[in-house]
């Protein structure tokens, strides 16, 4: 397969190392502390405060409030419940029937291809570790040996809520801590291995087409994944793995292609895995390509 994505132009010697001074501050920022003054700050609900908040972020990101439920950003109780909104019915209809793959969220196509010998290519120059992504784990890691991804950053301005590619039952969710470097594509450029450092949510789900990962990256001012079947996730913390099939698991969760199966409170970046021999992505992506909710993301291969 051809991965179609495009990387950044060639740069002088001497600019890797202006790069790196450029995001020094992300090295040496408190993560979780600033993350949680965010946490704190938009869940305030003084109208004269979130009122502000909210009036400023539509105007600096020319936010679309005409496909939102509520279109009137005001009407929200706090700066995260219009961050988090819903949309209207039918605002991102899901494309074709279940041999089509849907896209899970507003963004753009941060990179896409094949795992090649373990790694992912993050951008020109930098690949992260399947296993450390995946929490370390060579079992799950072996899952997707051979497998396609996407990458998808999801800007301050973009829908935040993420979908169900295909539909699926739920068969384990690893919550691995970690950093909060910010995901823009500035620092993705810039910062090493940064999907594999930063907090994450792996959720397997067992699918018409064998195991698809969907990967929640958490960055700075992310202030809390979440997902429909276990809600708010905390920050920090070890690594929590749960299962959910067989004895002694979870309650069974399986969710239609097109459904909601978690959030971001504020943005950041969804990573998915499909077996490379079932999925054919859509010829039109390619690197920074817009996508919506429900579009085409690909095929599946019978």
């Amino acid at each position: 397969m051809n991965n179609r994505h495009s990387s950044p132009a060639k740069t002088s010697p001497g600019r890797p190392l202006v790069s790196k001074l450029r995001v020094l501050d992300q090295y040496l920022a408190p993560h979780h502390l600033l993350t949680g003054w965010m946490q704190r700050l938009t869940r305030i609900r003084a109208p004269w405060f979130k009122n502000r908040q909210i009036r400023w972020f539509v105007r600096r990101y020319g936010v679309d409030m005409s496909i939102a439920a509520e279109p009137d950003p005001l009407a929200y109780p706090d700066f995260n419940s219009f961050f988090t909104r819903s949309l209207k019915p039918g605002a991102r209809p899901v494309v074709g029937d279940d041999d089509v793959i849907a896209c899970p969220a507003d963004g753009r196509i941060s990179q896409l291809g094949d795992v090649h010998k373990g790694r992912l290519l993050q951008a020109k120059g930098h690949y992260f570790d399947l296993r450390t992504l995946l929490g370390d784990s060579e079992e799950r890691a072996r899952s997707f040996q051979t497998s396609r991804f996407v990458t998808i950053y999801l800007s301050p301005r973009d829908y935040h809520r993420v979908h169900m590619p295909l539909s699926g039952r739920l068969r384990e969710t690893v919550y691995i801590p970690g950093r909060l470097f910010s995901v823009s594509p500035r620092t993705t450029r810039t910062i090493p291995g940064l999907f594999a450092r930063n907090e994450r949510l792996v959720a397997i789900f067992e699918t018409a087409i064998g195991p698809v990962a969907v990967i929640l990256v958490g960055a700075m001012f992310v202030a809390g994944l979440e997902t429909v079947w276990s809600g708010l996730l905390p920050h920090g913390g070890q690594i929590i793995e749960r299962h959910y099939a067989g004895t002694g698991g979870q309650e069974p969760v399986t969710l239609e292609r097109g459904q909601e199966m978690g959030r971001f409170n504020m943005g950041s970046t969804v990573i998915l895995l499909f077996p490379s021999d079932r999925v054919e992505l859509a010829p039109a992506l390619h690197f920074d390509a817009p996508v919506k909710t429900g579009e085409l993301l690909g095929t599946v291969i019978s």
